[in-house]
């Protein structure tokens, strides 16, 4: 069929590969379970829950609280119950190095950890620009142009982060993560990004790209391409042009930690900013009103003073452009009645000529600059995921998931409006069978304030230890900082680690709850306490 002969598969469906994977992990979920939950019998494919881990972005902040998460659900024999990681931003370099180790779930963390610590304590500065890194640079950036790729400064900070936290080149690619599925010992990892357009915000225009070890996809459309080929070119759905698939550093540099640097542009792409600001030059608007919404009468000249701003504002210096593999498809008529509508969220979604397909290039950039949470590809039904371990921050998930009509807890807190933040919520376990549970982790300092271990409290001399200030922006945990004293480091995992383990009961209790839900869906009616 046409459909066969296309290098591009088209459909709503998980690939074969993932739904391989999860009938494999299912094996290791279900052996888990029984052990922490103390089942008697053995649970059956279609009973076995699927649980998440959520992380959001932060920098050097995210990247070492996730380890020290990661080692804590470890030891409360959780791990093995996860079968999906997803991040953003910083936790992108945490999962792409855990992932270079096919057996990493099995192995103790804390070898890892202590790894870890040894290059976020260092100061990075003269060894990534040392004269023999910047001629490492330019030959790396060279060889990229000659093979086809589009050359972008993130390219640059790529190759600038592999040095910090590998300080040699890493030949690791993201299909080398295959091989830490096979057998489903891991759980399987989610990469998120936002594809939007040049001089256009991203509240006209955005759209969710995820990239698992297999494909490299767009959910809105139903799009995906085998994960080696993302990056050559297409026309039509078919692969005129295969380029060499990227080195990691260049995804994690090109599509997932530029928000973590550059803040400030997220500023200049907000929505408050861009409705309210003014010049007092002929009452000219600085942000003139949108020119991508329907019903519109404004006329901006080219070369109006505001016009200038606007393009200025929406320069994107965090931003990759890469081949478009929708390139010359056409929108289906009822398109808006497809999967399409559960992703449509912005301007142009309802101008079919102006969506991805009729670009070149896809223009790539952090999630943090519109939705600061990987949830999304957890939210595709076909994942029909039950319980997430929501690891960091809150975020406005509630309310966009509300809008979009994808069942997802109503009343998850926000750091921003809730005083008083526990370390642990439970959410969405009342409401309908199709609403995950999250299990959410506000990076907080609440009870290790006077406990170094659960149920254990500090001595007098061990009160300064447990003064850990996450919560101050200028704070020594502030986004752009990439480096860590060894008290500053080592007091973030402590209490990132004592957190969770602080709450070993609300977190079986949700898992809990959920094995009950999947058994009585798989046709076991059981009593759910």
């Amino acid at each position: 069929s046409v459909l066969e002969d296309l290098d591009i598969r088209l459909g709503f469906d998980l690939c074969a590969q993932e739904q391989d994977f999860i009938r494999k992990r299912k094996k290791v979920v279900a052996a888990a379970l029984k052990d922490i939950l103390q089942l008697e019998e053995d649970l059956q494919e279609d009973e076995v829950p699927v649980v998440a881990i959520m992380t959001t972005g932060g920098g050097t902040r995210a990247l070492t609280a996730m380890y020290a998460h990661l080692l804590s659900v470890q030891e409360l024999n959780v791990l093995d119950c996860v079968s999906y990681i997803t991040g953003l931003s910083g936790t992108t370099w945490t999962m792409s190095n855990l992932y270079e180790d096919p057996e990493w779930s099995q192995k103790d963390l804390k070898e890892t950890l202590n790894d870890v610590r040894k290059h976020v304590l260092k100061n990075k500065f003269f060894t990534c620009f040392a004269p023999d890194r910047l001629k490492y640079y330019l030959k790396e950036l060279c060889q990229r142009e000659r093979e086809g790729h589009q050359i972008c400064f993130t390219d640059l900070w790529g190759l600038i982060i592999e040095t910090m936290l590998h300080e040699k080149e890493n030949s690791h690619k993201l299909t080398d993560q295959q091989q830490a599925l096979n057998q489903g010992q891991n759980p399987l990892p989610i990469y998120l990004s936002l594809n939007v357009k040049d001089k256009i915000s991203d509240q006209d225009f955005r759209e969710w790209v995820e990239f698992t070890p297999y494909e490299v996809g767009f959910p809105k459309y139903g799009t995906f391409i085998r994960a080696e080929d993302f990056g050559s070119e297409f026309f039509m759905g078919r692969l005129m042009k295969k380029i060499p698939e990227s080195r990691i550093c260049f995804l994690e540099g090109d599509l997932l930690l530029w928000g973590t640097i550059m803040t400030a542009q997220t500023n200049l792409n907000n929505e408050t900013t861009y409705k309210n600001c003014y010049s007092s030059a002929d009452d000219e608007t600085l942000f003139p009103a949108r020119p991508n919404t329907l019903d519109t009468r404004v006329v901006c000249p080219t070369d109006s003073f505001s016009g200038i701003f606007r393009d200025i504002a929406m320069l994107r210096p965090a931003a990759s452009e890469i081949h478009n593999f929708l390139k010359g498809f056409q929108m289906n008529n009822n398109y808006l009645e497809s999967e399409f509508s559960k992703w449509k969220d912005c301007e142009l979604d309802s101008q079919p000529n102006r969506l991805t397909a009729a670009t070149d290039y896809l223009i790539l950039i952090d999630t943090a600059f519109a939705f600061a949470t990987s949830y999304p590809p957890l939210m595709r039904p076909e994942r029909k995921v039950d319980v997430i371990l929501h690891f960091n921050y809150s975020s406005e998930a509630s309310k966009y998931f509300a809008k979009q009509g994808i069942p997802f807890p109503t009343k998850v807190p926000d750091d921003q409006e809730t005083p008083h933040l526990k370390e642990c919520y439970i959410v969405g376990d009342k409401e309908t069978p199709e609403t995950p549970i999250v299990i959410f982790f506000p990076l907080v300092n609440d009870t290790f304030r006077d406990y170094k271990a659960p149920g254990v409290k500090r001595s007098p001399s061990e009160m300064a230890e447990g003064d850990v200030d996450v919560a101050r922006s200028c704070g020594p945990y502030y986004i752009n900082n990439l480096t860590y004293s060894e008290e500053d480091f080592d007091k973030l995992v402590n209490l990132s680690y004592y957190n969770v383990q602080n709450n070993k009961e609300l977190i079986l209790q949700a898992l809990c709850t959920a094995d009950c839900q999947s058994r009585n869906a798989a046709g076991n009616k059981i009593h759910c306490l």
